[in-house]
């Protein structure tokens, strides 16, 4: 299939589609840049990496050998992202009274708990920060040796003025250096750079930085947008296929890579860089701060003040791939009901597709329908445009049941193949009928339970009322009584 498709992929270096031929025939190296792991993974990285899993999963349909790696930052990822400030891990680790390795390790499980529940793919290879600072020590004495860092009070800083005299800081994100030099704060004497566009590859730690390693530069940690360039170099070669990670990274993270990797092996990394858009939620970025936040975790449960009930990790994933990775996607509950009744329609016209028995005569062109979606995927990935195809293979699946439509044996085989490939093996969707069906029976009963303590409410019947509320509490339900009605939480 790799020599039959065209596939299609928007290149954010070059701001076009193109053609996608990987360098080496049949073999993709594919970097995303992982989370930092100091708290719970959030939604949006989630919506992120599940664009990468639907990329790993179409390469891999199309028949390429993937090398996939995903890495894990457990340090040098400072709170502001410049070179200032406190170590992101090390500030929660001060903050729950724990090892900074302790915090590693218990996000690090959360984040590969929430993925597993969205039935993500495994990784090819998930290498940490801390398990290559001697790689990072190694790129740093590259730089250095090419004359294009400084050290500087036991700190090692990237001279992008130098680097810019012959190569184009800012290709990636379109910056104008001069631009950026103009809106940087002015050094005030005490700073370690020479110029304020500079940033670290090696920072000298403090007498209270917990986090730090031994270098020829004195005890310190990698700089941010090191580990990356250490990790993917390492894995995949000093020029690989795909780099990938949310439109956040763009710049500084991928724009310093670029530079970093320019720097220490004289050409470029990556053939085709790609980038995830945000996810809003009811109309506004997602901040903590404002109380405008979810995580996926409180979803799934219903735990939340956001949505109107719990939602299984399947329609959440079914959500998100309605729209294009490349496109900004609102969240909201009105958007997730909505998604959430296209599922079942999906579930439950597969389940019927099951019970279809074949003619002897064709009326509808299953393999017309099949290129129509590959058509889609190869077209920069464009998960909307298959699930839209998927509605169609709806349309004929019930047309089928009422035998307005037929199929021959070998067009039913295929068309069932090509529905569970897409659904399952492209999109990563589980098909879930009989569990779906269950969930979904479960908020009916428990609102149908409300409205008879409700009713029982009404007439005074205070002992029914509250065996009810306690009965569903004993299966762990809470109602909440307020000015708008009974809510519910498990």
């Amino acid at each position: 299939m790799t020599r039959i498709h065209h596939l299609k992929i928007y290149n954010s270096l070059t701001g076009q589609k193109e053609v996608f031929e990987p360098i080496h025939e049949n073999h993709v190296g594919m970097y995303v840049c992982g989370p930092t792991v100091y708290s719970n993974v959030h939604l949006g990285n989630v919506r992120t990496f599940m664009s990468f899993d639907v990329i790993f999963r179409y390469l891999k349909f199309l028949g390429y050998k993937v090398r996939y790696v995903r890495n894990i930052t457990d340090v040098g990822h400072i709170v502001d992202d410049v070179d200032d400030g406190e170590d992101k891990i090390a500030k929660r680790a001060r903050l729950e009274q724990l090892e900074p390795m302790e915090i590693v390790q218990k996000y690090t499980v959360d984040f590969h708990t929430i993925l597993s529940k969205f039935n993500f793919l495994p990784p090819s290879i998930e290498p940490t920060a801390t398990g290559h600072i001697i790689e990072q020590i190694q790129i740093v004495q590259e730089i250095l040796d090419n004359g294009l860092a400084y050290v500087s009070n036991g700190s090692v800083y990237f001279d992008v003025l130098k680097y810019n005299e012959s190569k184009p800081y800012g290709i990636l994100s379109g910056r104008n250096l001069e631009d950026m030099i103009s809106n940087s704060r002015d050094l005030d004497g005490q700073d370690d750079k020479k110029n304020a566009v500079d940033f670290a590859l090696w920072k000298k730690a403090e007498p209270e930085h917990i986090m730090r390693w031994p270098s020829p530069w004195g005890d310190g940690f990698p700089g941010w947008h090191l580990e990356c360039t250490a990790m993917s170099t390492k894995y995949l070669g000093t020029q690989f296929d795909i780099h990938g990670g949310g439109m956040d990274l763009k710049f500084p993270h991928h724009e310093c890579e670029i530079a970093q990797n320019e720097a220490a092996k004289n050409h470029a990394p990556v053939k085709y860089w790609m980038h995830a858009n945000l996810l809003t939620l009811n109309g506004k970025k997602m901040a903590k701060s404002t109380g405008n936040s979810i995580l996926p975790g409180e979803i799934l449960s219903g735990d939340n003040n956001i949505l109107s009930k719990a939602f299984s990790a399947a329609v959440v994933r079914f959500f998100m791939l309605q729209a294009h990775y490349r496109s900004i996607l609102d969240f909201s509950d009105e958007a997730i009901l909505a998604a959430e009744k296209g599922f079942n329609r999906l579930v439950e016209a597969v389940a019927t597709l099951d019970k279809i028995e074949a003619a002897n005569v064709s009326t509808f062109d299953v393999k017309s329908w099949i290129e129509q979606g590959l058509q889609a995927m190869d077209d920069d990935f464009n998960t909307p445009i298959l699930i839209a195809n998927l509605f169609e293979a709806v349309k004929v699946i019930n047309s089928l049941a009422e035998q307005k439509t037929t199929l021959t044996a070998a067009d039913l085989r295929e068309f069932k193949t090509y529905i569970h490939a897409f659904i399952e093996d492209i999109l990563g969707i589980e098909l879930e009928s009989k569990s779906a069906a269950k969930d979904e029976l479960i908020p009916q009963l428990i609102d149908l339970l409300i409205a008879q303590r409700n009713q029982a409410r009404a007439d005074k019947n205070w002992k029914l009322s509250d065996e009810l509320r306690d009965n569903l509490l004993q299966l762990g339900i809470e109602l909440k009584d307020g000015k708008d009605g009974t809510t519910y939480k498990y």
